[in-house]
């Protein structure tokens, strides 16, 4: 209890995770953490939070090296190249069954299709436009100084406690590869916003519940298609988000006050 379960790394926005037992963290992220993305010919980049476009990028591979900072993308057709290049371009969009490029540069317009799932609970209070069903174009968060492409925190965490009780409510093992977290902790809940935590040798401070769209749902990396598992968190998990409103939530986002590393079993500590 209280130690690290899990590090995972998404080099590429909506690709699968890179599985690590080890990884520095900087103020901006792990690094390597979501530096790339896919951008579609309306200039739109690429987010499974509209599946129909983006789903089956959730099954292909991203592996960062920090020694040369790049990153080798592979579809489970079996092409690969190194993100920037002709080849991971074609690869991809192979893959996806249409033409989309990689890129470490923001677009001018960094904007992202999102879907909303047809569970009128998944919808937050502060989408007040938005219908059950419906799309729409949204901005995206970019953090210029570091290159990274997050939605909302460049740090992302799940606790097995929150995974136990979700599984428990829902009749059935929810896998935490569903949320994409940073870090899997081994705690018995989630902390409130304002808790600080060191986690290995990386002080944190809790920020907001994560705010959930229909990605937990999809199909990938060995856990099948469930809508129904929107129902249940609408159902479990509607909450406050500090300043935004209510929303249908799991997980956390946390701000890193310092620089250092993460090992899988680092204990995780109060302050």
């Amino acid at each position: 209890m209280n130690r690290v379960l899990g590090i995972r790394r998404h080099p590429l926005k909506s690709a699968a995770a890179e599985h690590l037992d080890r990884t520095r963290v900087g103020k901006h992220g792990l690094d390597g953490d979501r530096t790339w993305v896919c951008v579609d010919a309306d200039g739109t980049i690429g987010s499974a939070k509209q599946p129909r476009l983006w789903g089956a990028l959730l099954d292909v591979d991203a592996a960062y090296d920090p020694d040369r900072d790049d990153v080798l993308v592979t579809t489970p057709n079996g092409l690969s190249g190194t993100a920037g290049t002709p080849e991971a371009d074609a690869a991809v969009s192979e893959w996806l069954g249409r033409p989309v490029r990689l890129t470490r540069t923001a677009p001018q317009q960094l904007r992202r299709h999102h879907w909303w799932p047809d569970e009128p609970g998944m919808i937050p209070e502060w989408a007040a436009d938005a219908e059950p069903g419906g799309d729409a174009i949204v901005d995206v968060r970019h953090d210029a100084s570091d290159g990274r492409f997050f939605d909302f925190g460049a740090l992302h965490l799940v606790t097995t406690g929150a995974l136990d009780r979700l599984s428990a409510e829902h009749g059935a093992p929810v896998d935490s590869v569903r949320f994409r977290p940073n870090l899997v902790l081994d705690l018995p809940d989630d902390p409130e916003p304002g808790t600080r935590l060191t986690i290995g040798e990386v002080p944190v401070e809790v920020l907001v519940p994560t705010p959930r769209c229909v990605i937990p749902s999809i199909a990938h990396r060995g856990s099948p298609n469930d809508p129904s598992l929107l129902k249940t968190l609408a159902k479990h998990h509607r909450r406050d988000v500090p300043n935004f409103g209510r929303a249908t939530c799991f997980g956390f986002y946390a701000e890193i006050l310092a620089e250092g590393v993460v090992q899988v079993g680092d204990e995780v500590v109060p302050g």
